[in-house]
């Protein structure tokens, strides 16, 4: 049964450090690809700065042409809050699969939505974030099984969609941190121009 890897998040926009890790994780967990998932409406977070449609466009854009990545787009299909448990749920048996995820998600994995039953469903692969390391709190270390969390050699890259949004809307560079192609469609589109943008 092939090994999957799910990254799911806003992806609001879709930068260099989000490919780096689905890249990380597929090559040291020797998964057949890794499917990005974009949320629809995370319900931890606040509003997104950019529609579900032009999110999904530039994974797209971002994910062309690299072996080994595919989007997912079923979180955007359903209505409603976005929950990774009805995600998992929804997935067919005919994989295995490993969610990845940042360090500092893993601190607050016990405030997701069932997330008891999320582990049984995949194992959990984490990769460091700055100020955030990569361990399990008390709660979700007693839960799981033996390879039931594993890590992803991954220096940890100070990037974030929160800093690159606040970059477009006042006009400073993000060439480094953005596929050219994903630039040129938030350009295009002109995206994320409002300084209010979250």
């Amino acid at each position: 049964m092939p090994q999957v890897g799910l990254l799911g998040g806003s992806f609001d926009p879709v930068h260099r450090a989000h490919i780096a890790l689905a890249l990380a994780a597929r090559d040291a967990l020797g998964l057949e690809h890794v499917e990005l998932l974009p949320a629809a409406r995370p319900w931890q977070r606040g509003r997104l700065g950019a529609a579900p449609e032009h999110r999904l466009r530039m994974l797209e854009l971002a994910c062309a042409d690299i072996p080994g990545l595919r989007v997912n787009p079923i979180e955007l299909q359903r209505a409603g809050n976005t929950y990774t448990i009805d995600t998992l749920s929804a997935l067919p048996d005919t994989a295995r699969y490993t969610w990845i995820l940042g360090s500092d998600q893993l601190a607050n994995f016990c405030t997701w939505h069932r997330w008891r039953d999320l582990l049984q469903h995949v194992r959990l692969a984490v990769a460091e974030r700055p100020g955030a390391p990569a361990t399990p709190p008390p709660e979700l270390a007693d839960a799981l099984t033996p390879g039931g969390l594993v890590q992803i050699p991954f220096s940890p890259q100070p990037v974030s969609a929160t800093a690159i949004r606040q970059a477009l809307a006042a006009g400073r560079p993000t060439e480094s941190l953005l596929d050219p192609r994903v630039l040129d469609y938030i350009r295009t589109h002109r995206l994320y121009l409002d300084p209010k943008t979250p």
